[in-house]
């Protein structure tokens, strides 16, 4: 049985109904992103203002940072409704035709995961996103033709975690482009906070930005550790979060003051230990671990590689000093210099 990893930035299937009783439905609610947010309620305004359905969006960036949240507000602010789906459900070009010719004026069409759409199915998109109209082939040889349909106009809202993986087509075709940022902890102490309002739990101020500090930048990982800390401070305390009770579930989930768990752990040791410090293959060091190369990749890489505790080189990963330091190994002169041509590198 595979141990719970509790600061992934992935949706566990379980966490949808949270997450909705957790979401703010305005603006002004949602916490962080006030570029984006400033922007949007420009674009939003205009349209409303001339009866017209937005443009389509396009929001990306790492898991978990509200993408899916953002595209129900800009619905609600509009004063549309919305229809969720994702590029994985969609398989065939009818069940987008389908989802389309039943969407109302001005309505709002949200598709997660949209890097992973099917080629057919793109082809359809695009004379919707563009004319507001399906092309269909009626009839076969010699007596085929082409018929189009118009749609009622729509707003698509594409939710990516690799932007680089849509096809040019289709990015051009999207007129605002959002990139979600990782959030500070002063931003994840307020939805922190927040949440505990909604979830009717009192919390102390510093157990709050302790929980905001560890959670990665992420405000899905700030919520599902405040869930799991409810439950010792309703075990363990008198129900109140205190900043006790939050170092020690903490502690005992194997979260450490960085954010890192069991996990972003072993592969730095392994890393270390295993390849004196790299450089070592991504499949190796998959294989060294027991983890999915393409996981390794996604999930864990990119936190480790923004506290600059990894670098990929052109060989392989490279552990950098700070992960030796924070884990508490030594660090020889020989290697230390070695590790000097990499400082610079953060992504290869």
């Amino acid at each position: 049985m595979e141990e719970e990893r509790l600061i992934t930035s992935t949706k566990g299937l379980s966490e949808a109904e949270m997450e909705n009783s957790l979401r703010p439905v305005v603006l002004t609610e949602y916490v962080g992103q006030e570029k984006i947010k400033k922007s949007l309620n420009v674009y939003i305004e205009a349209a409303k203002k001339r009866g017209e359905a937005l443009d389509h969006v396009l929001l990306y960036g790492p898991p978990g940072l509200g993408k899916t949240t953002l595209s129900h507000i800009i619905a609600s602010e509009l004063g549309v409704q919305i229809k969720v789906t994702s590029g994985p459900a969609i398989e065939h070009a009818a069940d987008l035709a389908s989802i389309l010719t039943n969407l109302g004026k001005n309505d709002v069409l949200f598709i997660d995961e949209i890097h992973r759409l099917n080629r057919a199915v793109e082809e359809i998109l695009y004379p919707a996103m563009e004319d507001f109209a399906l092309d269909f082939i009626v009839g076969k040889g010699p007596s085929a033709r082409s018929m189009r349909l118009k749609i009622q106009p729509f707003t698509l809202i594409g939710a990516t975690t690799r932007a680089g993986m849509l096809t040019s087509p289709l990015r051009d075709r999207f007129g605002i482009l959002a990139r979600l940022e990782m959030y500070s902890s002063e931003e994840l102490n307020k939805i922190v906070q927040r949440s505990a309002g909604i979830l009717g739990v009192s919390i102390d101020d510093k157990a709050s930005l302790e929980i905001a500090s560890r959670s990665r930048g992420t405000p899905r990982i700030a919520n599902r550790l405040l869930k799991r800390i409810r439950d010792f401070a309703e075990v363990k305390g008198s129900g109140v979060i205190t900043l006790d009770i939050t170092k020690d579930a903490l502690n005992i989930m194997e979260i450490d003051e960085l954010g890192l768990d069991f996990v972003d752990r072993r592969v730095l040791e392994s890393i270390i230990d295993k390849f004196n410090g790299g450089p070592v293959g991504l499949d190796t060091l998959a294989a060294s671990t027991g983890e999915e190369a393409s996981t390794i990749e996604d999930v864990y890489e990119p936190y480790l590689l923004q506290l600059g505790f990894i670098a990929r080189t052109p060989r392989g990963r490279v552990a950098m000093p700070n992960a030796y330091k924070h884990l508490g190994k030594d660090l020889s002169d020989k290697k230390a210099k070695e590790l000097k041509q990499y400082e610079s590198i953060t992504e290869v």
